[in-house]
């Protein structure tokens, strides 16, 4: 059953923290970085990435699926202020994957089958909503068996829910593998 469903990781959301805070006015000034309130933003063509440095001079790498990648943009940036690049701690962020149940889903029908507490369709999105406390993410499913996972924290594991998801749909008789 699990032969059938390939998870691509899409983001990896991902926090370096220097040995000396980055000053954002320095990244503003130098780098022509975008103040957005308290945080900075710099978006990088190489590596392409999109890196926040928040007040606290942590910088957050957006747009990667490879940790290498937002490792790269991170030392970019520090290169780029004149900073030296050893001694950069990695914190890892959730993920968002995608993987396809390759069968049509009755994505409004979630909520009824599942309860209000697990389940709701949003009907913003067109989209069925299930919150898998199990696997600690949140699947988004729409009616052409599309999934797009928020707060992944392995790729492994959305498999595991994917899976999982798979055989409860089909028992519930929202999808028909």
């Amino acid at each position: 059953m699990s032969g059938n469903i390939d998870v691509t990781v899409e983001n990896q959301l991902v926090r370096f923290v220097a040995p000396e805070p980055i000053d954002g006015n320095a990244v503003v000034e130098q780098l022509d970085g975008q103040r957005a309130g308290k945080m900075v933003i710099k978006a990088l063509q190489r590596p392409r990435a999109t890196l926040v440095i928040d007040p606290e001079g942590r910088i957050t790498v957006h747009g990667t699926h490879r940790i290498e990648a937002a490792r790269d943009a991170a030392k970019e940036l520090l290169l780029r202020l004149g900073m030296a690049d050893t001694g950069l701690k990695t914190e890892l962020g959730p993920i968002i994957a995608s993987f396809h149940f390759n069968t049509p889903m009755k994505v409004e029908s979630i909520v009824g089958q599942l309860g209000a507490g697990e389940g709701h369709y949003d009907e913003r999105l067109d989209c069925g909503i299930v919150s898998d406390k199990r696997h600690d993410l949140v699947l988004h499913i729409w009616g052409n068996g599309r999934c797009i996972v928020t707060e992944g924290r392995h790729p492994k594991m959305v498999a595991m829910a994917a899976v999982y998801w798979q055989s409860k749909f089909k028992e519930l008789g929202i999808a028909s593998f």
